[in-house]
């Protein structure tokens, strides 16, 4: 590891906040908890900050984050948006990598690394996913030009094979489960040179198999715990953002 980070700020919406990685005491862990845990165990110590809220779109992460962010002069920055642009009726995937550019080049000129990843196909873990797929694709490309562009580093998450994989999903298949939150800790701080090994890359066991009837249980049970609940919320303009607020509004110590 060449780079020594000091202060590290998380932004964006419920993947950054850290759903589905319960720590058991009625919040959420992460891939962002995860990886600050492992910079701090490397280096001896790193202050952290995680600003990131459920449910909330690219353009409300701009507008509610950004300058909080900068407030704290972070030297390392992880921006991950999209998820919920992605779900939504209306849908511009020019306008959701615009913004991902306009934070990325903040930070950028205020002195910070920042670090995102492209978002999973979301067809391989629930089959109405395939609806969004071809936004995802487009967006994404958008995500690796706006890197590119302002010298941000990219992690490939869409293309990595593990994420077709249902075990690193949670039940709701939006977000990850524990053990995707933390492969993909795992693998961002991979991505930022930190000491460590790569078996985030290894294979899980085979799964066992299902039958049809099964499967069509499954995705019965799925709609009726998560699609109509979503969908109800989305017709009353009910967000689940409502109420919520930062974990870890500001730097501090990360336990070693």
């Amino acid at each position: 590891m060449t780079t020594r980070f000091e202060r590290y700020v998380a932004i964006g919406d419920s993947t950054t906040e850290g759903l589905d990685d319960p720590d058991g005491q009625g919040g959420y862990i992460g891939w962002a908890d995860r990886l600050a845990r492992r910079i701090a165990h490397v280096q001896g110590g790193l202050l952290y900050a995680n600003l990131a809220v459920r449910g909330l779109t690219s353009t409300q992460i701009r507008e509610q984050q950004l300058e909080a962010a900068l407030a704290l002069k972070p030297d390392l920055v992880t921006v991950v948006v999209g998820m919920n642009d992605l779900i939504r009726p209306r849908f511009d995937h020019r306008l959701v990598a615009g913004e991902l550019e306009t934070m990325m080049r903040a930070f950028r000129g205020a002195g910070s690394t920042v670090l995102s990843f492209t978002l999973p196909d979301l067809s391989k873990s629930m089959a109405i996913g395939r609806l969004v797929r071809e936004r995802a694709l487009a967006l994404n490309e958008g995500f690796r030009a706006a890197a590119a562009r302002t010298g941000s580093v990219l992690f490939d998450l869409a293309v990595h094979p593990l994420t077709a994989d249902r075990r690193l999903w949670a039940a709701d298949r939006l977000h990850a489960s524990a053990l995707g939150h933390e492969r993909i800790g795992h693998a961002l701080a991979r991505t930022l040179g930190v000491p460590g090994d790569d078996s985030y890359n290894d294979p899980l066991p085979a799964a066992a198999a299902t039958t049809r009837a099964e499967v069509l249980r499954a995705e019965a049970q799925w709609a009726r715990t998560y699609l109509v609940p979503w969908l109800v919320r989305r017709a009353t303009g009910r967000s689940s953002s409502t109420g919520v607020t930062a974990k870890r509004p500001t730097l501090t110590p990360v336990a070693l």
